[in-house]
Formats: structure tokens, C-alpha cells, sequence
């Protein structure tokens, strides 16, 4: 792990914006015309690929009822259903990325700010996914509290966590506290390609809730 945070925050023009609206109204241009969807694959975006690979090996219940955090236009849910994974709940906070999941894809979809609490019951959850929601100007380390306490004593939290802002958003000590307090134990923990293509990588981890 490095001693300090990789300078990418002009590597794409999303990472200069830090007020939530400001972020929205990006996002609302983004998702015309299939744009967004479209600049994934240009840019070889491959958060979803790598966190359900590393997921699958973990989280053996196909069943298991999985939140999509910062679901985005599904395309974390579209990689998991190729292991046979089919229980997906999905929150955002972009109504206009939301309009263009696939339908049928979730069981439920909310839009929602996570740096708020998030309105479901502890132990909710089987596993939580979060990629490419911890990022600049996005959703800050308050939001892990939240997905352990939805998370069901041996299921598993699994998120990438943009390598620029993993110690300026103090992404790093939350992840220590959790492991020292014992809450989570570290399945997965790795740099991954993340957007390779724009020299942007960002960690990715897999921990088993044992709360």
C-alpha cells in the first residue's frame, strides 16, 4: 500500500467536481444517449468484472441477497448474474443513471444519497457491493459504518475504493479500525485495473462481516 494517494484527480473531468449537484447534473448529461454505458466500455472500466470475480469466490449462496450500492446503470448486477447470481436490491443516487437499468435486473431499486443512513433494517442484507461510488466527490467512509450494520454476521462487504482519495478521505484507518475492532475480517484486498486506460486504479476489498 502506498504512503500516499496517487494525484489523478485531473485524469478525468468528474474527479474536479465536489458538490453533490454539481455531480448530478454531470451525470444527467452522461446518461443521454447511452453515453455512459458507452464510455465504460471505451474506456475499459473494469470495477464490475474484477469485484464479482473476487466476490464469487467468497459468497458461495447463489441465492443470497446482495445490495448493489451506487448501482449506477446495473452494471455490477450484469457481471454477478453471469455466476449465477439473481438477488439484487440497487441504490443511487442519479435518477437518470437509474432510468437506464436493465429491466428486471433488480428486485428493488431506491434512489438514495449514501452519505445518509440508509433506510433498511440491521442485518438486512446478505452482502453489500459498492463500485466506483468511493471516489472524489462522491460518497465518503461514513458509508461503510452502514453497510456493516445491513450486512448479516458472516456475509461480506466487497468495494473499490478510488486510489486517489483512499487516504485523503481517511478510507484507510476505517478499513484498520473495522479489522482491529473485529468487525470484518480481510478476504481480498488488492490495486486493481480499475480504468487502466485513464491511469486510474483503485483498491479493491473483499471482508467477511464478523460482528
Amino acid at each position: 500500500m502506498s504512503d500516499q494517494d496517487k494525484d489523478v484527480s485531473k485524469n478525468l473531468n468528474i474527479y474536479k467536481l465536489d458538490k453533490t449537484e454539481d455531480v448530478m447534473n454531470y451525470y444527467a448529461d452522461w446518461a443521454e444517449n447511452n453515453k455512459y454505458n458507452k464510455d465504460m466500455i471505451d474506456w475499459n472500466y473494469t470495477g464490475p468484472k474484477e469485484t464479482a470475480a473476487a466476490f464469487k469466490k467468497h459468497q458461495q449462496n447463489k441465492n443470497a441477497l446482495i445490495l448493489d450500492a451506487g448501482c449506477g446503470t446495473g452494471l455490477v448486477a450484469q457481471e454477478l448474474e453471469k455466476f449465477g447470481f439473481n438477488n439484487f436490491h440497487g441504490i443511487d443516487l442519479s435518477q437518470d443513471l437509474l432510468n437506464s437499468v436493465p429491466k428486471n435486473l433488480y428486485k428493488k431499486l431506491s434512489k438514495l444519497d449514501l452519505n445518509k443512513e440508509i433506510p433498511e433494517a440491521d442485518n438486512t442484507y446478505d452482502s453489500v457491493l459498492c463500485v466506483g461510488t468511493f471516489t472524489f466527490g462522491h460518497v465518503k467512509n461514513n458509508a461503510l459504518d452502514e453497510f456493516l450494520r445491513i450486512t448479516k454476521s458472516g456475509g461480506y462487504i466487497g468495494f473499490t475504493i478510488n486510489e486517489g482519495i483512499f487516504k485523503k478521505y481517511n478510507f484507510d484507518t476505517k478499513i484498520d479500525q473495522f479489522k482491529q475492532n473485529k468487525l470484518w475480517e480481510e478476504k481480498e484486498f488488492f490495486k486493481s485495473d480499475y480504468i487502466a486506460s485513464k491511469n486510474v486504479n483503485a483498491w479493491l476489498g473483499i471482508y467477511k462481516v464478523t460482528k
